[in-house]
Formats: structure tokens, sequence, C-alpha cells
């Protein structure tokens, strides 16, 4: 197939156009580039023959219209998305603007591309979302895809939207969509603002390790390659209009994964002291969600998907991948802005 991905220069989906290259799918890399995004994570496969990239922003319908137009793409896979929950917390509008009116946007772009195209049943629109559109769960349950929607930040509030506006879109419109919502993800290319990059630089470099509160919030820790798989097949298996949860089945308490993430690098980098003696304890962010955790039953039912990766695999790949990767790390770093504490605007 020949797939367009939004936000293929950022974390999730430059693992998506990784994997759909290496199985063999066409792709047209569509980012704006903004401070998150890195085409260092797309060098591997950039000089493919099936690889385009256009730098476009999902906001601008000229450029939408023109991209569908120039491509004709068998499937449209929507990841991009401004993400970090504590740059929501301190500047929500930038949020509403690219998640709910960049998705709007795109919408209508693909619409209007699937109604010229004679409305060929074969197409698709995945959005990709996240467990935090239901809120935060207490301390037994699971999200289901017929879990209420709770979002409790701005991040989780404006992606919740844009999955409404997808739903709808289906709905009112008949656009073939899909949809999936996954749990936290990790791995390699992950932007040094998101926990375990933080953590691994802040042990490197020396400097106390930030955790918020008492660190007893929970995630279900989801590796991004395993998530890229469960994306692809989700498009290409997946009946129209249906949506899955995509979880790691691997719950760990911040402290928890702080604490083996130190014990990884006490082991693969040793120091003179463990690198669990520079854990701080620090001021939580404003409505930081207790508890999440997916029931992956519905993906692993209909799809066969498992996750592949456990805790102790997955982290000590993602570990060594930055210990071999520390140049990539620091030109992020030294972006305007990254690594100042945010979140924390009353």
């Amino acid at each position: 197939m020949k797939l367009l991905v939004t936000g293929g220069a950022g974390f999730i989906g430059s693992a998506v156009v990784r994997r759909a290259i290496a199985e063999g799918h066409s792709i047209i890399n569509v980012d704006s580039l903004t401070y998150a995004a890195c085409l260092d994570n797309v060098a591997t496969v950039a000089d493919a023959d099936s690889y385009a990239f256009e730098h476009a922003d999902i906001r601008d319908p000229s450029a939408m219209t023109s991209v569908l137009k120039k491509h004709n793409p068998d499937a449209i896979m929507h990841l991009a998305a401004e993400s970090h929950v504590d740059r929501s917390i301190d500047g929500p509008a930038a949020f509403i603007d690219t998640n709910v009116t960049g998705t709007y946007v795109l919408l209508e772009a693909a619409r209007a591309y699937w109604t010229d195209a004679g409305k060929p049943s074969g197409f698709r629109f995945h959005h990709i979302s996240t467990d935090e559109v239901f809120g935060t769960l207490g301390e037994t349950g699971y999200f289901t895809e017929e879990s209420p929607y709770q979002p409790n930040s701005p991040y989780s509030a404006s992606k919740a939207s844009s999955d409404h506006l997808v739903r709808a879109w289906h709905e009112t419109y008949g656009l073939p969509i899909v949809l999936t919502n996954c749990s936290n993800n990790y791995g390699p290319y992950q932007f040094p603002e998101k926990l375990i990059p933080v953590v691994i630089h802040k042990a490197m470099s020396g400097q106390p390790i930030p955790i918020y509160g008492k660190g007893d919030n929970i995630r279900d820790w989801l590796h991004v390659e395993d998530h890229a798989e469960a994306l692809l097949l989700v498009l290409e298996k997946a009946a129209v209009g249906s949506s899955y949860n995509i979880g790691g089945e691997n719950e760990m308490t911040n402290l928890e994964l702080v604490k083996m993430l130190c014990g990884i690098l006490d082991r693969l980098r040793p120091a003179e002291k463990t690198y669990a003696e520079q854990i701080t304890y620090v001021n939580d962010r404003p409505g930081h969600d207790r508890r999440y955790a997916i029931d992956p039953t519905r993906i692993v039912e209909d799809l066969g998907w498992h996750p592949t990766y456990t805790p102790e695999t997955g982290l000590e790949q993602t570990v060594q991948w930055y210990l071999d990767n520390e140049a990539w790390m620091n030109a992020l770093l030294a972006r305007d802005g990254v690594g100042d504490r945010l979140g924390i605007a009353k």
C-alpha cells in the first residue's frame, strides 16, 4: 500500500515509517518539523525509492489537498500531534490548534480526496490516539474500547476532541476510518522531554533525576516497535469504523520504572555510585492522572496481536540505544526550552 503518514518525523510516526517500509509499503511522510520532529529518525529509510517527504502542516488546507492529489495514497495514518502533557498545561492553545483544528483540516482534505476518487472501499483514515482520553483509573480496572471519555489535561482533552471528530466524519459522511488508543510508549528516538529519556540523560550527566510527587502514578508501558506493528495490522485488517486499544500489559509506578532504569544503567555504564542515589522528588504537576492500564483483549482476539517486548528486554534495548546515540540526544537537548521544567502553572 501507499501510506501517507502525518508526523512521520516524530517518535511514534518515525517508527511506523521505518516498519512500514520494511514491510514493503510506500510512504509519504508529511511533517511540519516542529521542535519535537527530527528527520534523523527516518535517516535509515530516507534514500529508499518507496519513501517521500513533504514538509507541510496539517493545519494548512491547501497543502493537505495538494499532497493528497500529488501522491494518491491508499490510506492516511494520522499521528501528527502536540503530545507533551506538561507543555499543554503551560500553553494549551497550540494543542487545540494542532490536535483539533489540524485533525479537522486533514479530515476535510481526506473526505474531498476520497469523494473525488469515487469513494473507493479500500481507502482508510487511521487516527492514532491515546488512552489518556479516558481519564484516570483507580487501583483496579482497565480501559476498554467502551470506556467513557473523561480527559483531565489540555493535551488529553484535545486528543479526545480529535477522536470525536474522526468518529463524526465516519458517521456523518461515511469516511472509512479506524481508530486506536495506545498506552504510554517508549523506545529509541523518543524526544528527550519524556520520562524515560529524561531519566537516562539526567543520570548520565550527574544531575538530579526528577520524580513527580511520590512517584506512585502508574502507567502501562508499550514499546514503540510493538505499537508500530499493531498500527499497521489495524490499518490492514480492522473493519471500517472499529476502534482498538493497544497496551503493553506492563504496569509500573513511575518510581519502579526509574529504579529499573537506574539498575540497567548501573550494569551498562557503571559509575562510582548507583544512579538511584540521584533520584529527587519534585512538586507534582496539576491534574496528574493516577493510573492508566489497557485491556487489549479486542486486538488480541480479533487481529492476533501480542506485544513482544517485556519491560526487561524493552528497557534494556532502549537504554542501550540512548547510550549509543548521545549525539542524537544532545542535538535535541540544545533546542530552545528543552530540558526546562514545564507544567507547573496553577
